[in-house]
């Protein structure tokens, strides 16, 4: 799936990575990689699966496990 939108850092359970994406959805980076991506506020286009098979600690959202990434503006 090819998901759009801003990173974000949520400081919630031990903190995740997460895409704030047009959709309205937000969803967590699965374990924060590509450390890469790790940049608060940018805007980026990103392919990845979302993993129902896993949960997490902070529990914003569907949990999306980037395959690549493009950042559009830093």
């Amino acid at each position: 799936m090819t998901f759009t939108g801003k990173i974000e850092y949520v400081p919630m359970g031990t903190g995740a990575w997460a895409l704030a994406a047009e959709d309205g959805v937000t969803y967590e980076i699965y374990n924060g990689e590509p450390i890469a991506i790790q940049q608060e506020g940018a805007t980026v286009t990103l392919e990845g699966i979302i993993r129902d098979d896993v949960m997490s600690l902070a529990a914003i959202g569907p949990i999306v496990e980037v395959m690549s990434f493009e950042l559009l503006d830093p």
